[in-house]
């Protein structure tokens, strides 16, 4: 049996990547893939996405128990993927996350057949998308542009511009999983 391959979608906070990752799933063709759930705390209702809100209490619990693939945090966040995408793995399922940034080399050094993929915008776009989320958005917007503009892009990376025409990302996402389907 094969091993199943990991799509490890990132992007900066404002790139439209839930939603882009939201629209594969439901509309997409039926590939033999795996949508993760990405756990975090503390639970944001804002937040979309296949998310599963766990307490501070339990998240702790998840991680000192070694229920977690991989954790981080990031903006006032603690997210994991949980242990059971390596048991999807290991049957042969390809796997799609919703990863970090920031966490991409820890993800890389553990999945070594991951396939790489940013979903990103233009800086209008991401500012744009930036207020619409509320005052508290205003005042982390220079710290996260930054962010954007230094971030280098890895090797062999997938790159998904999504500029506002939700369909053409997410097929664009779609066809990457195809593409790169084992």
């Amino acid at each position: 049996m094969r091993q199943g391959r990991l799509y490890y979608v990132m992007g900066p906070w404002g790139a439209g990547k839930d939603s882009v990752i939201e629209w594969a799933r439901v509309n997409g063709p039926s590939y033999d893939v795996a949508y993760a759930h990405r756990y975090v705390t503390p639970s944001l209702e804002s937040l979309g996405g296949n998310h599963v809100a766990l307490t501070p209490v339990e998240f702790d619990l998840r991680e000192r128990r070694g229920l977690f693939a991989l954790t981080w945090q990031a903006h006032g966040l603690r997210c994991g993927l949980g242990k059971e995408i390596e048991h999807w793995l290991r049957q042969g399922v390809d796997v799609l996350v919703n990863g970090s940034r920031g966490a991409f080399p820890s993800a890389q050094a553990r999945f070594n057949d991951m396939v790489p993929v940013l979903i990103t915008a233009s800086r209008e776009s991401i500012v744009s998308r930036m207020l619409s989320s509320g005052p508290e958005a205003a005042e982390q917007i220079d710290q996260r542009l930054a962010r954007h503009d230094s971030y280098v892009v890895p090797e062999k990376t997938v790159t998904i511009v999504n500029e506002g025409n939700l369909p053409e990302a997410g097929m664009s996402l779609l066809k990457a999983i195809r593409n790169h389907s084992a």
